[in-house]
C-alpha cells in the first residue's frame, strides 16, 4: 500500500479544495492511504474523507503569537515526534508556501511540491526533492488535482468528487429542535435556505440591509431561512434578520456550531446563499445549490467549485479590487448608501431570482 503525507494546513477553503485529489488518487490507484498535517482549527475536515487515516494537527497560527510557550510546554516537540513517526512513500506539499515547505522537509519521505514558477511563494520550491510544474491560471481545485496526478502517476478522472463520507458521527439534535419537529411544533415541509453571511474582510460583507430584504423575499416564498454564526457580530446580525422579518417563525437562528455540526446541517438544506467565505466551499463540496456573491474578489481561481454553483460578480469598474478596505468614499448623497459600492448591483431581488432559476433548472434536470 502506498502511503502519502499531505501538507495542507490552511485556510478552510484551501483545505476543502484538496479533498477531490484524494478521491482521484483512490479511484485511480486503489491501494493508497493518506495522513494529513492541518491547522488545529480545521482538523475536522480531513476526517471527512474515508481514505484519511491519521490527522496531525499543527498550530502555526497560535505558536506565532506564543512561540516560547510552544517550545517550553513541549507542544512543538510533540508535533515533531508525530510528524516524523513514520516514513512515507510520498510527502506532498499541496500549499506551496514557505511554512508548508518547511514542514514538508521535516517529514520522513521523498518530498514533492510545486516548482518555483507554480508555487504561491516561489522560495518554497527549494525545499522539495521533486518540484512539479502546474499551471497557475486555473482553479485551485484543479491545481491540486493535477499536482497529485503528476506526483502519483495517474490520469485525472473526468468527474470531480470531494469524497465526503456519509457516516459522519450523528448529531445530538436536542440542540436543534427544528430538525425534529419543525417550527412551533409543526412538521417542517417548507424548503430550507441557509445564509452564510459571515466572512473576514470588511469589503466581502454583503450589506446588512440586503440580508434583511432577502430574508423577507425568501420567507414570502415559503422558505425557512437558517442563520448560522461563528462570532458575536454574526450572532447579532442573525438576530436582527430574524427580528426584522414579519414571518419571524420562519427565520431560525442556529446555535453556534463546529464544522462537523455545520456539515450535518448543510446536508439537510435545499439551497445556500453565501458571501466569499471558506464555508461556501463546504456547501459546494456537498453539491448544494449555492448562490455565491463576489464584490471585491473574483470566483475565477478560488470561487466555489462543483455542481450547482452560481457566482454573482459585482458589475462596477473597480471590481474586483482584492482590497480588504474599500478605497472609494461612501456615497454620502444617498440615504440608503450601500457600502462597499461594488455590491450595489447585487441586489436581493437579483439573488432571489437567480436562486429560483437555478433550483427550477435543477428540478427539471433531475426529472429528465
Amino acid at each position: 500500500m502506498k502511503t502519502v503525507l499531505i501538507i495542507k494546513t490552511s485556510s478552510l477553503g484551501d483545505v476543502i479544495h484538496t479533498l477531490p485529489a484524494l478521491t482521484d488518487a483512490k479511484k485511480s490507484l486503489g491501494d493508497i492511504q493518506f495522513d494529513w498535517v492541518v491547522e488545529e482549527s480545521f482538523a475536522e475536515i480531513p476526517h471527512w474523507h474515508p481514505d484519511v487515516r491519521t490527522v496531525i494537527p499543527v498550530a502555526i497560527r497560535r505558536w506565532r503569537k506564543q512561540l516560547f510557550k510552544a517550545l517550553f510546554t513541549g507542544e512543538w516537540k510533540q508535533f515533531k515526534q508525530q510528524l516524523q513517526q513514520q516514513e512515507y512513500d510520498y510527502v506532498i506539499d499541496a500549499q506551496g508556501l514557505f511554512k508548508s515547505a518547511m514542514l514538508t522537509r521535516m517529514a520522513r519521505g521523498p518530498s514533492y511540491g510545486l516548482d518555483k514558477k507554480s508555487a504561491r511563494e516561489p522560495v518554497a520550491s527549494y525545499f522539495y526533492q521533486y518540484p512539479q510544474a502546474v499551471q497557475k491560471k486555473q482553479h485551485a481545485v484543479e491545481r491540486v488535482r493535477k499536482l497529485f496526478a503528476k506526483v502519483l502517476g495517474y490520469k485525472l478522472p473526468p468527474v470531480i468528487d470531494y469524497g465526503i463520507k456519509e457516516n459522519i458521527d450523528s448529531l445530538d439534535t436536542s440542540a436543534f429542535p427544528f430538525l425534529r419537529s419543525g417550527v412551533e411544533g409543526k412538521a417542517l415541509h417548507t424548503p430550507q435556505i441557509l445564509f452564510l453571511h459571515g466572512t473576514t474582510w470588511t469589503t466581502k460583507h454583503w450589506p446588512e440591509n440586503y440580508w434583511l430584504e432577502l430574508a423577507d423575499i425568501m420567507t414570502e416564498q415559503a422558505y425557512t431561512v437558517l442563520l448560522p454564526w461563528g462570532n458575536e457580530t454574526e450572532h447579532q446580525r442573525a438576530l436582527k434578520i430574524k427580528q426584522h422579518n414579519k414571518q419571524s417563525d420562519q427565520v431560525l437562528v442556529l446555535d453556534k456550531m463546529n464544522l462537523n455540526e455545520l456539515l450535518k446541517q448543510l446536508r439537510k438544506v435545499d439551497a445556500v446563499v453565501a458571501v466569499d467565505t471558506g464555508l461556501a466551499h463546504l456547501s459546494a463540496a456537498l453539491g448544494k445549490p449555492t448562490v455565491a456573491l463576489y464584490g471585491p474578489t473574483s470566483p475565477g481561481l478560488t470561487g466555489t467549485y462543483g455542481h450547482n454553483q452560481l457566482h454573482l460578480q459585482a458589475d462596477i469598474d473597480c471590481a474586483p479590487c482584492f482590497k480588504k478596505e474599500c478605497f472609494k468614499k461612501e456615497r454620502s448623497n444617498r440615504a440608503d448608501s450601500i457600502t462597499p459600492e461594488c455590491f450595489i448591483s447585487l441586489t436581493p431581488n437579483q439573488v432571489s431570482e437567480s436562486l429560483n432559476k437555478m433550483l427550477a433548472s435543477d428540478d427539471e434536470s433531475s426529472t429528465t
